[in-house]
């Protein structure tokens, strides 16, 4: 009986230092993960072959996550084509290798063909006391009555660009609640707002958040 390729479908918690990893190093992190654990990861055909795994939403480095989405193609051998306890075992395999800071939360076998695409993340920001004034309300309130916010995006390519992006539509919600701000933001095809570009609409910056900017929940679209 030849092996079944399966698509493993992983949600994780990234947090402490490990949130000062760039989307490429946590890659590695996993790629190294799953060799250690045994993990019969699924290559790309080639002069370079490379590990079937991707990450469908790029954290922003120094932001902590709680809902991020590993997508991760591997081969699953005969004696384990029946097992009632196939995601159980791999997220106990793969968890044992993982750094301390970054923790699974399911791990569920998907349609070897399906693709998942975010639609909608929100981001919390826990402000200091000293910055929770009337300013920082009326600079809220002003940014959602915005029709048009035209913000200059740099573009990192061989030669550094950039443009001018209107990013009001990525804007779904910002509320103000308890020294805490919650931002929805909208994710398409044509991108979204970036997260140093949420601080700098509200005129923050790091030295006046309480805690590291944090990804609380991703909505998730699949075909």
């Amino acid at each position: 009986m030849s092996n079944e390729t399966i698509l493993l479908v992983i949600k994780f918690k990234i947090g402490g230092s490990l949130r000062f990893l760039s989307h490429a190093e946590t890659v590695k992190v996993f790629q190294r993960a799953c060799v250690r654990a045994g993990i019969k990861v699924q290559y790309s055909r080639g002069f370079n072959p490379r590990p079937k795994l991707s990450l469908p939403l790029p954290r922003s480095v120094a932001v902590e996550s709680d809902d991020d989405l590993l997508c991760l193609r591997v081969n699953r051998d005969p004696s384990e084509l029946r097992s009632t306890d196939y995601e159980s075992r791999v997220r106990t395999m793969l968890s044992s290798q993982l750094p301390e800071d970054l923790v699974l939360v399911s791990v569920t076998i998907a349609k070897a063909n399906e693709a998942f695409r975010p639609c909608l993340a929100t981001y919390v920001l826990k402000i200091k006391p000293d910055y929770l004034n009337e300013k920082l309300r009326t600079r809220i309130k002003d940014v959602l009555a915005s029709e048009c916010i035209i913000l200059k995006r740099t573009i990192y390519t061989k030669k550094t660009k950039f443009k001018d992006l209107d990013v009001r539509g990525f804007l779904k919600n910002i509320e103000l609640d308890n020294g805490v701000i919650v931002v929805e933001c909208r994710i398409s095809s044509a991108g979204s707002i970036r997260v140093d570009e949420i601080l700098k609409l509200l005129q923050l910056d790091m030295e006046k958040l309480a805690a590291p900017v944090r990804r609380t929940n991703v909505q998730w679209q699949s075909n």
